[in-house]
């Protein structure tokens, strides 16, 4: 088609506006596309997969200026050096690493410097994803691999960076080892996949665990540390993808020495599992003193409650009747104010049609007088009222039929709580309010496969909080009814010693902790809805 003269210069004078709009802009020039290219290594002195290595020091040059971040968390060194290297550049650009060793290295090893993230270029922090630098001071390179992956036991999310360790199953080899000496091979999982591969093995019979190594020393600390092991020694080479399953051991019973939190309290603490302890006091006491020992709730920590009285302290046994073990301690008096009495309700306006009123003592709770509280509806009409005193969670219970788009209100009057001193409440009023029963939804779970019972089906907070919990020794539809619209994580829980909880394991005594499997996506729960869901089970 044939252009006219004068669609010519319309256009003409268009590009020349837009060619000086353009030149009157401020600002200076974008400079290209962003760099999304990582560092490359482009040589290395001595070369990579070098044999029979005999120097200290390492460099790996670049194609571009890099830096250094986190290298020492991000190196991992397999086997691990006893002494941190020296690594540069520290805080500048260069073009090259340097590695200086300082560890007497073993002889006919193979040795793989992992640098994880830490090398990034200059201008943008692309990383040079775990680079790998391998050498043997041996004749030849070890060549073995070993796959598998890390889950955490009882959570649906596994934390990142855990060490996974394989120690040589040798004459010198106890399972101890594992708190005194570093590993043989080291890796890491680095991301969010918790895969794993350990490189550069040799053939033999090894012992795989994983840490989650908080204080990064490649040691292992049942105080602060998940583990994770395979029963069995692993012999390479093999073909076989290993499963780690972290869990956190429950620590050794061990007493820690009380101490006053209040006038009228001393607090005992202790490490292990669900302990039968019993505190004795072998200081003489008057008559008129009243005394009483109670459980935190949800702690490691019993209170030993005292009317306060004139001493400079106080001589304590503590007696652990399941281990028949009794340790002694002194406490020296301190002036400090005593507790007083406080109430906290569960509940202070909307309550489910399945939540418990209570009110919360801060100090044990010695009588209830049941006939001071009273519940009325918004007609003030008197409703029934069902009360009672739970002593392990130091709480008044209030149970009624709840009624939908109600409001109630609950009184109790002076005298209703005495705590263990006579301390009594002033009067409590909460206003307590319901929704309608098309606010909630209603949820129905049915376990499909070979299940061994008991089992436990939890419903859970995507933050991992138990919403709802049954118990079941037999295939059944189970059902979560009037659920607050949300979503929510789905668990079982295969009950093995049927207790009633989930176990941990432990390394030593080669116990694996209770399984745990999840249903694979969160379950959202709609208000007004009905929801059936076939739970998959593979054991």
């Amino acid at each position: 088609m044939a252009i006219t003269k004068r669609l010519i210069a319309v256009l003409f004078l268009l590009f020349t506006a837009l060619a000086l709009h353009q030149c009157a802009r401020r600002g200076s020039p974008s400079g290209g596309p962003k760099d999304t290219e990582p560092p490359v290594l482009i040589k290395a002195e001595p070369e990579n997969l070098s044999t029979n290595f005999k120097t200290s020091k390492i460099r790996l040059y670049f194609d571009e200026y890099i830096k250094l971040q986190d290298v020492q968390n991000q190196l991992i060194v397999s086997p691990p050096f006893q002494y941190p290297p020296e690594i540069s550049p520290q805080g500048g650009a260069s073009k090259y690493v340097e590695l200086v060793i300082k560890d007497t290295l073993r002889e006919n090893t193979t040795y793989t410097l992992n640098f994880g993230q830490s090398i990034v270029d200059n201008n943008e922090n692309n990383p040079s994803s775990y680079l790998t630098y391998v050498f043997s001071t041996g004749e030849y390179i070890d060549s073995l691999t070993l796959l598998g992956v890390v889950k955490d036991a009882f959570n649906k999310e596994t934390e990142e960076f855990i060490s996974v360790m394989l120690y040589e199953i040798d004459t010198a080899y106890t399972d101890s080892i594992i708190n005194k000496k570093p590993p043989n091979y080291i890796a890491n999982t680095q991301d969010s996949t918790t895969i794993f591969k350990l490189q550069n093995l040799k053939a033999g019979k090894y012992r795989l665990l994983a840490i989650k190594d908080e204080a990064k020393n490649n040691l292992y600390d049942a105080v602060t540390d998940k583990i994770g092991f395979v029963e069995d020694t692993i012999s390479l080479p093999t073909d076989s993808i290993y499963l780690l399953n972290l869990f956190r051991e429950v620590p050794k019973y061990a007493p820690s020495a009380p101490k006053f939190s209040a006038g009228n309290k001393i607090i005992f603490g202790y490490k292990g599992s669900d302990e039968s302890l019993k505190i004795n006091t072998i200081t003489s006491i008057p008559d008129s003193i009243t005394s009483f020992v109670s459980k935190e709730p949800g702690k490691d920590t019993l209170n030993y409650w005292f009317t306060p009285f004139e001493v400079d302290s106080l001589l304590f046994e503590v007696l652990n009747e399941r281990l028949q073990k009794r340790d002694t301690f002194t406490v020296k008096t301190r002036k400090l104010p005593a507790d007083s009495l406080i109430l906290n309700p569960t509940y202070r306006s909307s309550i489910g049609f399945l939540d418990t009123m209570a009110v919360i003592s801060n100090i044990p709770i010695r009588k209830i007088d049941t006939s001071l509280a009273t519940m009325m509806n918004k007609d003030s009409i008197a409703q029934s009222l069902n009360i009672r005193l739970d002593t392990l969670a130091n709480r008044m219970e209030f149970s009624f039929k709840k009624e939908p788009n109600e409001t109630y209100s609950l009184s109790i009057l002076p005298g209703a709580l005495t705590d263990l001193f006579g301390a009594t409440n002033d009067t409590l009023l909460y206003r307590l309010r319901t929704g309608s029963y098309a606010d909630y939804g209603n949820l129905r779970i049915q376990l499909q496969g070979t299940i061994t019972y008991p089992i436990i089906l939890q419903l859970a907070e995507p933050k991992g909080k138990v919403v709802r919990s049954i118990i079941s020794e037999e295939d059944m539809l189970y059902e979560f009814n009037l659920l607050e619209p949300k979503k929510y994580l789905l668990r079982v829980i295969f009950d093995a010693n049927a207790n009633k909880r989930w176990d941990t394991g432990n390394f030593l005594d080669k116990i694996q902790p209770e399984k745990v499997i999840y249903f694979p996506q969160e379950i959202e729960v709609r208000a007004n809805w009905e929801l059936e869901q076939v739970f998959p089970i593979e054991e």
